[in-house]
């Protein structure tokens, strides 16, 4: 067989894949060539950096690597946000790209699609990038890059196959499964001081980051067990079900939480970054920990960022948790509950005046969609939605607000997650400035009958920056910006959509979207009720 059709079998037989998202150009054919009955699905996008959010969604409602089909020079430049956004989150992302042929590569031609050196420039937005100069060598370099989604700290992995080789020869593969990888186990004796220091605490807290998605059953078991208040972030937002009596949400950056940080004797953090976007975003470096930290992460480098380290193990997640579940066979009491109660009476958030007006648009949602993934662009709806919603399961909540923080993410995100998960509904949350970065993929959606409903939060411009440069005592300039019409573009898409002003009319639209096909509802957020 041909390098090309080597490539489509293993990622389908060897595996497991069954989506690609890309488009194809002139330096692609031959990848092309057979796909439409590899049993592959193919999704076109309408730009690469939408194949790349396409991409990230899939993988984090799923857990599974997205796949990205990417032409040579542009294809490559396009999608390098979307891995820069997967990298930020260990989001599990394979781009395979074309690249000019080997004789030239390098010598500065002026060839279609030239960049001098395309997989430097990628390597920067990925956990690898390589070039593929031995086409008899692509079974190894795919294991590489499943070997980093399924052993370490996941992000986006780039291989490259110069043009002159999807034709190249090559064997066809002899052994049918991938390799079973594991992740490392928690030291004994690491793990053995980490509960030893859990059962001495009086004023235990836990930090659970989005590493831990695949283990709820075991991440709620623990917090039970310690009875200790516990910070969800971001993207762990569900691991511990709707409404757990220890869960603080994703609040670090709210005074009540940072106060119950300061005064806690020791701290447990397992698969989170303690990054800025999580615990900090009010920007003022204030989230202290001044109790023995004890982390759990694949990645050696992270234990020792952001915060003083005490005790670091180098593990997985979910294994680690299982473990220390056997240190603590009987329930502790700590006053967790009412810890985590009272710290929740003192933020409260369905009063604050910047979350207030979104308080019943999430209601509305949680009452007509309780199953719905929620996608979020960077946008007013969704900085709230941080805060005040709780999902029943982890990989149902993930947004562009944290991490690399780009526009344009939601609406191709909700699409990927859609694909993924047809069995639940998708909301991507939207705000008018953002949504133009990538508003071409409601076709894409159209096309593929996809039943996203875009909830489309309407402002008028870039609302965030306009506060920043407000508070900063800057004139304002170029966050002003001037809106298409909407509901005439969605319908020139074929996109069905609507106008809703309040909450009883967002619930009626919600209960009348289509089966098959998206829908658009714009909220007009001067109109909204100020709650």
């Amino acid at each position: 067989m041909t390098c090309a059709e080597l490539l489509i079998t293993l990622l389908r037989d060897r595996y497991g894949v069954d989506t690609v998202f890309g488009i194809p150009g002139v330096h692609t054919v031959e990848l092309y060539r057979g796909l439409d009955d590899s049993g592959l699905r193919h999704v076109t996008p309408r730009h690469e950096q939408g194949a790349g959010f396409m991409a990230d969604g899939y993988a984090r409602a799923t857990g599974k690597p997205g796949v990205c089909f990417i032409i040579t020079g542009p294809g490559m430049t396009n999608i390098a946000t979307a891995m820069g956004q997967a990298l930020a989150d260990s989001v599990p992302m394979l781009t395979i790209s074309s690249v000019n042929r080997r004789d030239t590569l390098g010598r500065g031609q002026g060839r279609l699609h030239e960049l001098p050196s395309q997989q430097q420039l990628l390597s920067g937005v990925a956990r690898f990038s390589h070039t593929l100069l031995d086409p008899t060598a692509l079974p190894e370099v795919l294991a590489r890059a499943f070997a980093v989604f399924e052993g370490m700290r996941p992000g986006p992995v780039h291989i490259e196959i110069p043009i002159d080789l999807f034709e190249a020869p090559v064997p066809a593969p002899t052994e049918g499964r991938a390799p079973l990888i594991h992740r490392p186990a928690p030291d004994p004796a690491g793990l053995a001081t980490a509960a030893a220091w859990l059962h001495e605490a009086t004023r235990p807290l836990v930090l659970l980051g989005g590493g831990c998605a695949s283990a709820p059953e075991a991440a709620r078991a623990l917090v039970d067990r310690l009875d200790a208040p516990t910070v969800t972030t971001i993207n762990a937002k569900g691991l511990l079900g709707r409404h757990h009596p220890l869960d603080l949400g994703a609040n670090a950056a709210l005074p009540a939480v940072r106060e119950l940080a300061r005064d806690a004797d020791v701290i447990l953090a397992i698969g989170t970054e303690l990054g800025e976007t999580d615990y900090d975003v009010v920007f003022d470096d204030d989230f202290l920990l001044t109790g023995r930290l004890i982390r759990v992460d694949l990645d050696p480098e992270q234990l020792v960022r952001n915060q003083s380290l005490s005790l670091g193990l180098i593990a997985d997640a979910g294994a680690t948790m299982e473990a220390l579940l056997a240190h603590v066979p009987v329930a502790l009491s700590r006053q967790g509950q009412q810890r985590t109660a009272a710290t929740m009476d003192a933020l409260a958030l369905p009063q604050d005046p910047a979350f207030a007006p979104f308080v019943p648009l999430f209601e509305t949602l949680a009452e007509v969609m309780p199953e719905a993934i929620l996608v979020g662009d960077s946008c007013a709806p969704v900085y709230a939605a941080n805060h005040l919603v709780a999902q029943p399961q982890p990989r149902r909540f993930f947004n562009a607000s944290t991490g690399y923080g780009t526009l344009g993410y939601g609406l191709p995100a909700a699409l990927g997650a859609q694909l993924a998960r047809p069995d639940l509904p998708v909301v991507a949350m939207v705000g008018d400035g953002g949504v133009m970065f990538t508003l071409a993929e409601i076709a894409t959606a159209v096309e593929e009958r996809l039943p996203v409903v875009i909830l489309l939060w309407h402002n008028g411009g870039y609302e965030e920056i306009r506060r920043f440069m407000d508070n900063a005592g800057v004139t304002r300039l170029g966050v002003d910006i001037q809106a298409p019409d909407f509901q005439t573009l969605a319908s020139g898409f074929g996109c069905l959509a609507t106008r809703v002003d309040d909450p009883a009319s967002l619930a009626q639209a919600l209960l009348q979207r289509p089966e098959q096909g998206p829908l658009l509802i714009e909220i007009d957020a001067h109109r909204w009720p100020a709650g």
